[in-house]
């Protein structure tokens, strides 16, 4: 009835109708888990000096829309507006030095402000959508939706990224989230003056009290004031002082005297004060005024959100060769094969701290604070601090038991308890290139099939260890195109599904979306519902990448929109029965897959291709953005394969061709239909049937759509070898033709997106405005290149800040960067 489309009432409404029960559903909301890691972004185009004149903006507008608003107040709001216009006019939109580290954990605290008032919302959704569903049942709820980030812990590629900047990271994160508590909790002193003359105060929370200031002469000082009978006033203080010593212990210097370790111990102290206002007669002022800190206690802990920290393999196998060799364990470790690494890294550290005596270079001692770091830091404040270890290319087990071999020598060589064993650390493989990808189920099966790292994974204290897997979606891309990644990474989940499940574990897939159509962006909802539902099972992990944040989580209704799909899209794929995938269908994709990758590897190892790339999109200046704090390029070699999945996209959107996101398809779609002498019935019942295929099919539409031949051929213009370029983009051109002509077979539609005439229209009014800032691009980029052959390093740096421009722009408009 009244039920909003894709909501959490609408989902908890339909697994009810497909007949499931309570203990079904509880177990359900038991392995709910859905984790938003924000990264940041070498795209984010926009400014955030830019994005808080945006802000006041879109209130002045929803202040102008209001109903009922008195003429003045309309007046007032129209003078905001043009004064928020006239700003914009005149804020420089170009950032004038890259972003330091630390500026891009500022501006991803930004987001939070939003998050904090929403999740409550979203809860409480949730506990009203199974009151209604499941009248008269009491379910109990998790904290089903979780926030992580990378910004100051990723460091692959990023030098700037040391363990001071990653310690600092954690500090501004966990002071971030302290204030927030201490907003709340002197809000409740306020409001919460109830007299236990009055009504009456349970004995669990008088002792707690007199326990507490019994202890500390601080707190009895600091409670002093208070009325002795206004007893949740003076334990409301209590907790105040104790959040006040955690902020002032922020860095992980402080465990003693009166702060707070984790989240779990201010959530028990508030829970005191739940209990006994509902016990007596108080559940509405609960319901008011304390659950709302309690699922921000729940959600947020006293971190906002978890840090992961990732490195690259090779990193890691660099550093332990140095200190194999200095120790004499073994003199080329970086030569070893699979079997002799996994048998010394087993052996586990023989050394402690001395280790750091041995003269060993800068990155080795590097990698080893980082992991001195975050035992200090699980030991001080909780092992909820890092959502785990991203390892970036991983290519055997070793990789996995590398991270695990320095994380028992710090927590050996770290000042602490000794006696226990080490706190468990998630260790995250990530397999990113399609051939990482389809080895990725059998090195998993080695990693947990090794009794070292099994009972590794047994210390986490769950009843059924989970692994988690990580799987990138840009790189596999651009290795292999679009639909080969796409199903490529399909498969790869449910195999590693079938492993966990082998071994007696529970999987998380951790997913490496971009925002870009290209990089596994589009709706995140129709995303989750077309991933394998075994490889869900209530829980995943996705990244919410630098430019999709701001598109996200700005505006509060968005934000609270598309948490709420993506919330609704995991119980769905997680709760309804899944009909089989019919062998035909799997047999009919798998040819399709492998014909449009042979299509794709012909365009990218065509002799002119790298070249046409370098001159006929703007990647080169990409490259120079002042965008993130990460280079560009992997390591200096002009290569496909050394190129960050990430400039490649952007270069392919800006230049209005979006090749990552369709090319391959046409020539697989139009000849599997030839060979069935034309017949389109097969192909358009998958899409009509199959969540999988009519997203992959969705996301190609909507790229091709927001692509422009006729611009991309002037960039094609570029190029300085013209009878090559124009080879390539010949190539371009008809697979694009091709592709057009299938999905519009498929779809059964006149025209692109006819189907969804609100995104075609939004389309077709942002275009216009689009191509002419296109135009100038290419003619600045032609006269910036002749600038910098004729050696007029003046000019070629005027004309490069209007090419900076005009690529802000183009992102803008057309909704994406890369």
């Amino acid at each position: 009835g009244g039920r909003r489309a894709e909501s959490i009432g609408d989902a908890v409404a339909r697994l009810r109708s497909a007949g499931l029960s309570t203990d079904a559903l509880q177990n359900l909301l038991d392995r709910l888990r859905i984790d938003l890691v924000f990264t940041a972004h070498p795209t984010e185009a926009k400014r955030r000096t830019t994005r808080r004149v945006l802000r006041e903006l879109r209130q002045s507008l929803q202040a102008m829309n209001q109903p009922g608003a008195l003429p003045r107040e309309f007046q007032g709001a129209g003078e905001r507006l043009l004064s928020d216009l006239t700003l914009l006019w005149q804020v420089d939109p170009i950032r004038p030095l890259r972003p330091t580290v630390m500026n891009e954990v500022e501006r991803g605290l930004f987001f939070f402000d939003g998050l904090w008032e929403i999740v409550p919302k979203l809860r409480q959704e949730l506990r009203n959508a199974l009151r209604e569903s499941y009248p008269g049942h009491v379910f109990r709820l998790p904290a089903f939706l979780a926030f992580g980030s990378w910004i100051g812990g990723d460091r692959d590629g990023n030098p700037f990224v040391t363990a001071d900047v990653t310690g600092q990271a954690l500090e501004l994160l966990r002071k971030a989230a302290i204030e927030r508590h201490l907003g709340v909790c002197r809000r409740l002193a306020q409001l919460l003056v109830m007299s236990s003359k009055s009504v009456e105060v349970e004995p669990a929370l008088q002792e707690a009290l007199e326990g507490a200031l019994a202890k500390s002469s601080a707190l009895r000082a600091a409670v002093e004031p208070i009325s002795i009978v206004e007893v949740y006033r003076r334990w409301l203080k209590v907790i105040e002082v104790r959040l006040e010593a955690t902020l002032a212990a922020a860095s992980g210097t402080l465990t003693e005297g009166n702060g707070y370790r984790t989240g779990r111990e201010l959530a028990a102290d508030v829970q005191l004060i739940a209990d006994s206002i509902s016990r007596h007669r108080g559940g509405r002022i609960v319901d008011a005024f304390l659950s709302t800190w309690q699922d921000q206690i729940d959600t947020f802990g006293l971190q906002l959100a978890s840090l992961d920290v990732r490195q690259d393999s090779r990193v890691h196998t660099e550093v332990l060769a140095e200190i194999f060799k200095r120790t004499g364990v073994c003199a080329d470790y970086a030569a070893a094969d699979e079997p002799t690494r996994q048998r010394l890294l087993l052996g586990g550290p023989g050394v402690g701290n001395e280790l750091l005596q041995y003269g060993l270079s800068d990155m080795a001692r590097e990698t080893l604070s980082l992991f001195k770091l975050m035992v200090r830091i699980v030991r001080s404040q909780g092992p909820e601090r890092f959502g785990g270890h991203v390892i970036s290319m991983t290519h055997h087990p070793s990789d996995v038991l590398a991270v695990w071999w320095f994380w028992q020598w710090a927590w050996r060589a770290t000042p602490g308890d000794q006696s226990r064993s080490p706190a468990y650390l998630p260790i995250i493989p990530l397999f990113e290139t399609i051939d990482d990808l389809q080895r990725g189920p059998a090195i998993l099966d080695q990693l947990v099939g090794l009794p070292e790292y099994r009972d590794y994974l047994h210390t986490s204290g769950a009843e059924t260890p989970t692994q988690c897997v990580m799987v990138g979606y840009s790189d596999s891309t651009k290795d292999g195109g679009y639909l080969a990644a796409s199903w490529g990474l399909f498969r790869v989940q449910e195999r590693l599904a079938d492993v966990t499940a082998r071994h007696g574990l529970r999987l998380v897939v951790f997913h490496g979306r971009g925002g870009a159509l290209g990089r596994g962006g589009g709706p995140a909802a129709r995303a989750i519902l077309s991933l394998p539902p075994r490889s869900v099972d209530g829980s995943l992990r996705m990244t919410e990448q630098g430019e999709v944040l701001a598109e996200r989580y700005d505006d509060p209704q968005i934000a609270r929109r598309h948490l709420e799909q993506v919330t609704w899209a995991t119980l769905l794929v997680s709760g309804e029965p899944q009909p089989p995938v019919p062998e035909d269908w799997l047999t009919l994709i798998d040819r399709l897959a492998e014909r449009s990758f042979v299509a794709y590897r012909q365009l990218v190892e065509h002799p002119g291709f790298l070249a046409y790339f370098d001159q006929a999109t703007p990647i080169s200046e990409i490259e120079r953005l002042p965008i993130g704090s990460r280079p560009s390029r992997r390591r200096e070699r002009k290569s496909l394969a050394d190129l960050r999945a990430i400039p490649w996209t952007f270069a392919w959107t800006q230049s209005r061709q979006f090749i990552p996101a369709w090319y391959g398809l046409g020539t697989a779609l139009l000849e599997s239909a030839e060979s069935r002498g034309d017949d389109w019935s097969e192909l358009q019942t998958l899409y009509d049937r199959w969540p999988l295929f009519q997203a992959v099919i969705d996301n190609a539409v909507l790229a091709l759509a927001k692509a422009d031949l006729g611009i991309a051929r002037e960039y094609a213009e570029l190029a300085d070898d013209h009878p090559t370029a124009s080879a390539v983009w010949q190539l371009i051109d008809a697979e694009f033709q091709r592709s057009q002509a299938a999905v519009l077979m498929i779809t059964r539609q006149p025209t692109l997106l006819a189907g969804t005439p609100w995104l075609q229209q939004s389309i077709q009014e942002r275009n216009p405005s689009v191509d002419p800032l296109n135009l100038i691009q290419i003619e600045m980029i032609r006269r910036m290149r002749a600038a910098m052959d004729a050696g007029n390093d003046e000019a070629a740096m005027r004309l490069g800040e209007l090419v900076r421009l005009t690529i802000q722009g183009v992102a803008s408009g057309l909704r994406t960067t890369g």
